[in-house]
């Protein structure tokens, strides 16, 4: 029942190369970066659910925006997600009248793991629902129809824990698990489409398949097996748990990190997959209250961070671009340097396949100028 893995991924060599000197061209013409002829052809073909959005990721310069917010105080950030919005463009081009809108949180571990000492998940680790509240009112001034929260969650209980129970009864809105086939009677198989890294297809959800407007909402972190956690690694969390573990006794996706020896080309690839079959039409980043060295508690080096920042913009790849930047590092740094200390960087390899820029001289940002409000991550 679960994507089919095609077993096949770009050498570090052929990334390097590729990566090393000629992105920024290829994402200043709107192309896609052709391998080496030493390395299998890679025509990035998108699936059916990227075709209207990723012309869209890749014509135009694109606009990310930086705020900061000192706390979650609702009327704060309220205001400052809506100033956000408006100045990516606001959300009348994202989202028409009649549209059903998915939102991707970040719900990760569950409620059993044990959080920091005297700091709540949603203030460390996980999404705050007091950034999701100002965009799901936006969303629906926009002419929504249907919201639903979506998240493969560790337990339900997480929904109430964490504050969402309360916030989807406030605003009319649904939460799904997508580890779950509810409300439908059976998965999807959504193909990413030629050139796929390491899945040809995925099993999702139905509503990824069928919500017109997909966003991500991730919590800003640092990653220990990928660099960095944002909008695009967000999409880990789509797909069913139980189809994704190399062992029953698993508890995490472990096939897509794959065994030891290849988590750090397998996963990064798998993120680019996963953002291919479920593209991105928004992000918004909460890095408010965080954490760096690690993107949970069961990473021992994780540390409080209050970076008091929020970052958006419609095209994913230049937002986490952008978010990268603002956490001290440099988006298009090499594989097995910081934050990428044990992997391929996975920004680069979007890149390489047409999603955008991650030269942060090709994105027009707007709001907190970087070198303002930047906050000095430790990676994981």
């Amino acid at each position: 029942m679960s994507g089919r893995p095609i077993g096949r991924a770009v050498s570090r060599r052929t990334f390097l190369h590729v990566a090393g000197g000629v992105l920024a061209a290829g994402m200043t013409s709107g192309g896609c970066q052709s391998l080496p002829d030493s390395a299998p052809a890679q025509t990035p073909a998108v699936s059916e659910l990227a075709r209207a959005v990723t012309p869209r990721l890749i014509a135009n310069r694109p606009v990310v925006a930086v705020a900061q917010a000192m706390n979650y105080e609702p009327s704060q950030v309220r205001k400052t997600v809506r100033e956000l919005i408006d100045q990516t463009g606001g959300l009348r081009g994202v989202v028409k009248s009649g549209d059903r809108v998915a939102i991707k949180v970040n719900l990760t571990g569950g409620v059993k793991v044990r959080p920091l000492p005297g700091v709540a998940p949603v203030d460390s680790y996980v999404t705050h629902p007091n950034v999701v509240r100002p965009l799901i009112e936006a969303v629906k001034e926009a002419g929504a129809r249907d919201v639903t929260l979506v998240e493969a969650v560790y337990e339900n209980a997480s929904w109430k824990e964490w504050g969402y129970e309360d916030l989807a009864a406030e605003l009319d809105v649904k939460l799904l698990d997508l580890n779950m086939t509810d409300p439908y009677p059976d998965y999807a198989q959504v193909n990413v489409g030629e050139g796929a890294f390491i899945y040809s297809d995925f099993t999702f959800n139905h509503i990824l398949e069928e919500c017109d407007v997909f966003i991500s909402v991730p919590k800003m972190k640092c990653h220990y097996s990928a660099g960095v956690t944002l909008s695009m690694k967000n999409l880990v969390g789509l797909v069913p748990a139980r189809f994704y573990r190399l062992s029953a006794q698993h508890n995490h996706r472990s096939a897509l990190h794959g065994h030891d020896d290849e988590v750090g080309s397998r996963l990064p690839r798998v993120i680019v997959d996963l953002n291919r079959a479920r593209p991105i039409r928004y992000a918004l980043i909460d890095g408010v209250k965080t954490t760096d060295g690690g993107e949970g508690p069961w990473i021992s080096t994780m540390a409080p961070v209050d970076a008091h920042l929020l970052v958006a913009g419609m095209n994913p790849l230049a937002t986490d671009a952008v978010a990268t930047a603002l956490m001290g590092f440099d988006p298009t740094a090499a594989p097995m340097t910081m934050p990428f200390v044990r992997s391929d960087n996975h920004l680069a390899l979007a890149a390489q396949m047409g999603f955008g820029t991650i030269q942060l001289n090709e994105i027009e940002l707007r709001g907190a100028p970087i070198d303002a409000v930047k906050v000095a991550f430790k990676p994981a």
